[in-house]
C-alpha cells in the first residue's frame, strides 16, 4: 500500500520525554515529505503550539489542533474545519466543574482563559519565555468566564485533577448531562470539546479533502485521544509507550517516543527501509 497521510499525535508519540523532536524523527519526516507524503501534526493542543512543531518538522500539511475542533492551513490563515462548544451549556459546564473544586481553562483557537494560574495554564506561560513572539500563546486570567463565553467560540475545556478518582465522578456526571465529547490524553486530565468531535473525525475530513481513502492514511499515537484516529486508518498504530487499550486496538506497535519510534513507523512503511 502506498501510504499518502500519516498524521501524528504530538505529547508521547512525536515529542520525547523533554518535548523535544529527536533528529531521527526529523529525518524520516523530511524524506517522507520529500516524496509527497501530507504530515500533520494532531494534537490536543491549541493551534499557535501546534503550529510551532509543525515548523520544526518542516510540514506545511494543514495542522488539527484541540482534538480536532479545529483544522486550519499551517501558513495560512484559512479554517478548513472548526466547531466550538454550544454557548448554552457552557456556563452550566462550568458550574459543574468548579463545583467539585477544580480549576479548568477555556481554549479559543489562540488563547487560553483561567481564573487561576495553574498546570495547563502554567505551561504555556512557562512556554512563552522560552519562545519568539509570534509563537507564543495568549494567556489571560479573568474573574469569571461571562464575557468570554458570550464574546469568544471555545472549542475545547480542559482540566488537571490528580485525584483521579475524583476526576472519573466529574467525567461520568458531564458524560450524563452534557452533550459533548469527552476523551483524556493523560491519566489526569480530561479535555471536553462539542459532541461529534475526535482525532479521528478530523483525519477523516482532511483525507476527504485531498481526495484520500484512509487505507491511504496512517494514524500514530498513544493516548485515549488517539484512538479515534487509530481506528479510522488504513494503518493505526501505537506508541511503545502507549496505553494499554490503544496497543489493542493498533494494527501496528512501534517503538517508544524516546526510542524514535514514529522515525520507525516511517521507515518501515512509507520509505521501506
Amino acid at each position: 500500500m502506498k501510504y499518502k497521510m500519516i498524521a501524528l499525535d504530538m505529547d508521547g508519540t512525536l515529542l520525547n520525554d523533554k518535548k523535544e523532536v529527536s533528529q531521527e524523527n526529523k529525518i524520516a519526516i523530511k524524506k517522507a515529505s520529500e516524496l509527497g507524503v501530507k504530515i500533520v501534526v494532531c494534537t490536543g493542543r491549541i493551534f499557535t503550539s501546534a503550529r510551532f512543531y509543525a515548523s520544526l518538522i518542516g510540514t506545511a500539511a494543514p495542522i488539527v489542533a484541540s482534538n480536532g475542533a479545529y483544522i486550519r492551513e499551517k501558513d495560512e490563515n484559512r479554517i478548513i474545519y472548526k466547531k466550538a462548544i454550544n454557548k448554552e451549556i457552557l456556563p452550566k459546564l462550568i458550574s459543574v466543574i468548579e463545583s467539585f473544586g477544580l480549576t479548568l481553562h477555556l481554549y479559543t483557537n489562540q488563547r487560553i482563559y483561567t481564573k487561576e494560574l495553574v498546570n495547563l495554564a502554567l505551561n504555556y506561560v512557562r512556554w512563552n519565555e522560552v519562545v519568539s513572539e509570534g509563537e507564543k500563546v495568549e494567556v489571560k486570567v479573568v474573574k469569571d468566564f461571562e464575557d468570554v463565553i458570550n464574546s469568544e467560540e471555545i472549542l475545547k475545556v480542559a482540566l488537571v485533577c490528580d485525584d483521579i478518582e475524583l476526576l472519573n465522578k466529574l467525567r461520568s456526571k458531564i458524560s450524563k448531562e452534557f452533550d459533548v465529547s469527552i476523551v483524556s490524553s493523560n491519566l489526569n486530565n480530561i479535555e471536553i470539546m462539542a459532541q461529534g468531535i475526535s482525532k479521528g473525525n478530523a483525519v477523516k475530513i482532511l483525507a476527504d479533502y485531498f481526495g484520500y481513502k484512509r487505507e491511504e492514511v496512517i494514524c500514530v499515537g498513544d493516548s485515549e485521544n488517539d484512538i479515534s484516529m487509530i481506528e479510522y486508518a488504513g494503518l493505526g498504530v501505537a506508541m511503545g509507550n502507549g496505553i494499554d487499550y490503544v496497543k489493542s486496538i493498533a494494527d501496528y506497535i512501534t517503538d517508544t517516543n524516546e526510542r524514535d519510534g514514529v522515525a520507525k513507523v516511517i521507515n518501515k512503511f512509507i520509505l521501506n527501509e
